[in-house]
């Protein structure tokens, strides 16, 4: 794993989701917390994001023709990732039927 540029790959997906593709925030985060130390399977996800993003460089939002309705959703989970026994929350934001 020495020669693989995981740290670059990594910071190149953090940039993109920042700028341009929101939805990829969860994975990026995940997989930007083994920064230190990847392994293999880490690489593998990293490559398989690079792919989706490749595959949906031409899907874009698409909004319908009603009344024009900003909506907001949350939800929220209490302690159950088991892995880091923290609580997760999310929200979802819709503009005349799409999400933003």
């Amino acid at each position: 794993m020495q020669k693989i540029p995981y740290p670059s790959a990594v910071g190149s997906l953090m940039y993109a989701m920042v700028c341009i593709r929101p939805n990829i925030a969860h994975v990026v985060g995940t997989v930007s917390r083994f920064l230190a130390n990847p392994g293999k399977e880490h690489w593998q996800v990293v490559k398989w994001i690079l792919r989706h993003l490749k595959g949906t460089s031409r899907v874009c939002l698409c909004f319908g023709s009603g009344k024009h309705v900003l909506n907001g959703y949350t939800d929220a989970d209490k302690a159950s990732d088991v892995d880091s026994i923290k609580s997760t929350s999310g929200y979802m934001m819709t503009f005349v039927g799409g999400a933003v």
